[in-house]
């Protein structure tokens, strides 16, 4: 599955140790996926190590230095398919520096709980369903609450 456009997102968090609460970013565009939930993130560039262009896309998209925790790892070497010839590597990350706003790409962040509904109530792209899904889970057997999503 080499070959494909690496993308790179975070799943930003409340705490790294013990999140419970997640940001999702409302996408603009493009048409047939605006309004719809994602992780922030976007394209490597090229010589650019994924975990160097994804602290430049935060401070991009949102205007936020952050930290990076451990990578959510996907089902293959580069991380969760996209559609198109797309994939994407996910890490867990926090707020170092700056308020998040939704300052390119995005007209809307919403910081949801981990453990719920509200993280399920909102229309997630479907490419990134099973990462929210794996997270969830994960801090779901983390915390002693089992894994009762979706």
């Amino acid at each position: 599955m080499s070959g494909l456009k690496q993308i790179v997102g975070a799943a930003l968090v409340d705490d790294l140790d013990a999140p419970t609460r997640l940001l999702a970013a409302r996408r603009t565009s493009p048409p047939s996926l605006a309004g719809m939930w994602e992780f922030p993130g976007g394209k490597v560039e090229p010589g650019e190590s994924c975990e160097a262009g994804l602290l430049r896309e935060l401070r991009e998209e949102l205007g936020i230095d952050a930290a990076l925790g451990h990578e959510v790892t996907g089902p293959t070497d580069q991380g969760w398919k996209l559609a198109g010839p797309a994939a994407m590597r996910v890490w867990l990350a926090a707020v170092t520096a700056g308020d998040p706003a939704p300052l390119e790409d995005h007209d809307e962040l919403r910081w949801v709980d981990l453990a719920g509904t509200e993280i399920d109530a909102l229309e997630w792209i479907p490419a990134d369903l099973p990462i929210v899904d794996a997270i969830v889970a994960r801090q779901a057997t983390r915390s002693g609450h089992g894994a009762g999503h979706r």
